[in-house]
């Protein structure tokens, strides 16, 4: 085994070799062992100085008026997982064709419009935007929120901690039973979120006191994403939020997802419209439609049309 003197004349050389590289910045030069010297363990190096580390950074795509993340599913798992546990909280948003109407009819600096420039992450959850975004020679890919969801939970180490917002009790017994390997912690929030400060609050208590190293937002939009903006702004929860929509429910079976051919065949909306037509006959077929006078009006302001 290498004496003391021998590890600091290692640490010394590799010190002279970075001071030495003027295209490093300074936090990239510190150096320190992981443990006191004299253990067994091996010289370690800092890149980042003792700080955090930040998320890998990822390209953004301008569409619809929104700088959505231009990633895959691993780029962004990447991304995301390097998040998880962190000291200061980000949140993920993903927004489809409803999310975007929804925003095209708020005001200009409402609390929906800014929950969603200030969010984190921003990933297309729509094939059909992305499709749209084709037809407009723009490339923008799909990631849907549930297969985030469902891949995230793949990758956890054992004894993450999970705090859930939203969902049923059976949900949550279903949760518990498939991944027993995680720390959960839920809570059921009173309708009216959006409308309801108190809900809010609530919410926001909930996540800083449970400390959980990751938290599924699943109370539906725009919501959900008031509500984690509220979180980050106050500064004192922690960790990475995904703001998930039905996500649990379809890792649970409580509601059946679209089969793959139907989701690659942009025609999963109409595979839930069948399943629930009272709750999503209003939302696929009247509002989800103007989806199409933003693009047209996106459209002609890129091309500087008046």
């Amino acid at each position: 085994m290498e004496g003391i003197e021998d590890k600091f004349d290692q640490r010394s050389a590799i010190q002279d070799r970075l001071d030495d590289d003027d295209l490093l910045p300074l936090e990239a030069k510190k150096l320190f062992f992981e443990k006191p010297p004299g253990s067994a363990d091996e010289l370690y190096i800092d890149p980042l100085g003792g700080k955090e580390p930040e998320a890998p950074e990822l390209l953004r795509t301008e569409f619809l008026g929104m700088n959505f993340h231009n990633a895959v599913l691993a780029e962004l798992l990447d991304s995301l997982s390097s998040n998880i546990g962190a000291a200061r909280f980000r949140y993920a948003v993903t927004p489809n064709v409803d999310h975007l109407v929804t925003i095209a009819r708020s005001a200009i600096g409402s609390d929906i419009r800014v929950a969603y420039d200030e969010a984190d992450y921003l990933v297309c959850d729509s094939r059909v935007l992305s499709l749209m975004a084709r037809k407009s020679r723009v490339e923008l890919p799909a990631v849907p929120g549930s297969d985030i969801t469902a891949a995230l939970l793949a990758r956890l180490e054992d004894g993450t901690s999970i705090a859930a917002v939203g969902g049923s009790p059976v949900v949550h017994e279903e949760l518990r039973a498939r991944y027993p390997q995680f720390e959960w912690s839920f809570f059921i929030p009173p309708m009216g979120v959006l409308h309801s400060e108190e809900a809010q609050d609530a919410i926001c208590q909930f996540v800083a006191t449970t400390d959980a190293d990751i938290s599924f937002i699943a109370i539906g939009a725009p919501q959900s994403e008031v509500v984690c903006r509220k979180i980050k702004a106050a500064g004192n929860a922690r960790g990475l939020a995904l703001c998930i929509g039905a996500s649990l429910e379809f890792i649970t079976g409580e509601k059946t997802r679209a089969p793959l051919w139907v989701q690659k065949a942009h025609c999963e909306w109409l595979f839930r419209l069948l399943q629930e037509p009272h709750r999503l006959a209003y939302r696929y077929l009247i509002k989800g439609p103007t989806i199409f006078l933003a693009w047209a009006r996106w459209s002609r302001s890129r091309r500087g049309v008046a």
